[in-house]
């Protein structure tokens, strides 16, 4: 447990305030719509459901404010670069940011469960008042005149006893949008599930663009204003603690107490994602710009086991080992982009690529690229952009974890090393690197291209990592994984348990890619 809040003492911190932040915004306006005068008539006919979906949405604003932000690739990237001076454990976290994706998405599904709910109770209430004929103020205020004559009075959105919640759901702006929202936030959850992920990228990748709906619904969700309160000037003439108790008397001439005059809530939820929203508009208007940058095919490879190697040109390009790309074949498919490791070093003339047939995309490129008797189809290329693995020269020892195409990354490290030996880089501080994945029968590694062979097996952690922490006991050893899930629960307790509590002794600091 120690080793544990050493290692992620940040993490759990920026969790916490985030967790923090939502359990006080939801109370703080719980609390605001159960004690506002303004809203005293409303909860008459309501009740506690109206604070419930007021205090949903303000959360459901707040990390739809968020949601954006840790998919702004070139955001994260410029982060990553401008951050080169701060300590690892600052770092590390932009490694998270698909985490941390996630978890925001969660939070928006669990909000707009408790905002329906509330909802629906709320449109049983209006109606169940709608039809009430016992002269209560809930019924005499749900009778209010929808007219614009009698100055736009009214509190209840079903205008009718005869009005279904359907009706209202389906024609107002606040229901319609709520729907769609709805709609497109399933499809979006139940598409990024990991099974759908590997086995229908394209079904995952068309259907999380549904985002564009939920967050334009998002934006005119609230200008229909069905949640409404009184109106400053109605309080001010009439105040509703003294005359609901005389609501029976209301417009006598013998009663000080008017017909009470209401307006609808004033949308808010644009204000939370107007900034985002410009940012990530932004960020999509580079990775066009760059994307439409002519790349030029310099090598193909045909590699055993169906993997296939792109050397590559584009004016401009300018990469750090470990970073990756997104590349787009328009013969194939126009809109999907895959993202590739790169398996160049920085200290060469082109970069390069490798790709596994693991999929319909993958195996139409490939099979692309096989046919002698056609043109080399057009590739466009977006990137590259940051990951874990850029940080691998920070540290003294380094240890390189690659599974199946997973050794992708490490290629471009291991060829920078070696230019940086060619070359007696004296800012170079890793001094040792162990590696561990597949070895094929060549004189040369299949993906560095280098006479040291890169090892096969699995190795017994615990060993390698006893052995390590023995062979360096003060330095910082750096783990950098790009494989399966699994494996990397292994890694990351074996980095806990070896990790010294004392900051002076061996210290071992997880990182794996992520896309």
């Amino acid at each position: 447990m120690g080793n544990w809040v050493v290692n992620h003492w940040f993490s759990a911190l920026f969790l916490a305030v985030w967790l923090g932040l939502n359990v006080f915004l939801f109370v703080d306006a719980f609390l605001k719509y159960e004690k506002a005068d303004k809203y005293y008539y409303t909860r008459e006919i309501l009740g506690p459901s109206l604070a419930c979906a007021r205090a949903s949405a303000l959360c459901l604003n707040f990390n739809s404010m968020l949601i954006l932000l840790p998919v702004c690739r070139n955001l994260l990237s410029f982060l990553r670069g401008t951050c080169s001076f701060c300590s690892r454990t600052l770092r590390k976290q932009l490694d998270h940011n698909l985490t941390f994706h996630k978890l925001v998405a969660y939070m928006i599904c669990l909000h707009t469960a408790i905002h329906i709910i509330a909802h629906l109770f709320n449109f049983h209430r209006y109606s169940r008042s709608r039809q009430a004929t016992n002269g209560s103020l809930a019924s005499i205020l749900s009778g209010l005149s929808h007219g614009e004559k009698e100055g736009n009075s009214w509190l209840n959105p079903i205008q009718s006893p005869d009005m279904t919640v359907e009706y209202v759901t389906f024609t107002s702006i606040a229901g319609l949008t709520g729907v769609i929202m709805t709609l497109a936030l399933i499809l979006m959850v139940t598409s990024a599930t990991k099974f759908i992920r590997r086995n229908y990228f394209e079904v995952f990748w068309y259907t999380h663009h549904l985002f564009v709906f939920y967050i334009v619904g998002l934006g005119i969700h609230g200008i229909g204003g069905i949640v409404r309160g009184q109106t400053e000037e109605s309080m001010n003439e009439n105040d509703p603690h003294k005359c609901a108790e005389s609501f029976q008397k209301w417009d006598n001439h013998d009663s000080d107490c008017r017909d009470p005059q209401f307006e609808g809530h004033p949308p808010e939820s644009w204000k939370w994602i107007v900034a985002p929203i410009i940012l990530y508009i932004f960020e999509r208007i580079l990775r066009f710009y760059r994307s439409q940058q002519k790349v030029v095919i310099t090598k193909v490879v045909m590699h055993p086991s169906k993997v296939l190697e792109l050397q590559m040109n584009k004016g401009g390009f300018s990469m750090e080992v470990g970073q990756y790309i997104f590349v787009n074949c328009p013969s194939i498919s126009l809109l999907e982009w895959h993202p590739f490791t790169l398996t160049s070093a920085p200290e060469e003339d082109s970069f390069s690529i490798h790709i596994r047939a693991a999929g319909d995309w993958t195996e139409n490129l490939i099979r692309a690229f096989e046919q002698q008797d056609s043109s080399i189809p057009r590739i466009e290329v977006d990137g590259p952009f940051g990951t874990a693995s850029e940080d691998v020269f920070q540290y003294e020892v380094a240890m390189l974890v690659g599974a199946g195409i997973g050794v992708t990354p490490f290629a471009s490290i291991l060829k920078s090393i070696w230019y940086k030996f060619q070359h007696a880089d004296h800012d170079l501080k890793t001094q040792k690197v162990g590696h561990a994945a597949l070895n094929f029968d060549k004189a040369t590694d299949i993906v560095t291209g280098l006479k040291q062979k890169t090892s096969f097996g699995r190795p017994m952690w615990d060993n390698e990592f006893s052995t390590i922490a023995t062979s360096h006991p003060k330095s910082v050893v750096g783990v950098f994984l790009c494989g399966p899930r699994t494996l990397a629960k292994s890694l990351r307790k074996c980095c806990h348990r070896y990790s010294s509590l004392d900051p002076r002794k061996v210290q071992f600091y997880f990182n794996k890619e992520n896309f």
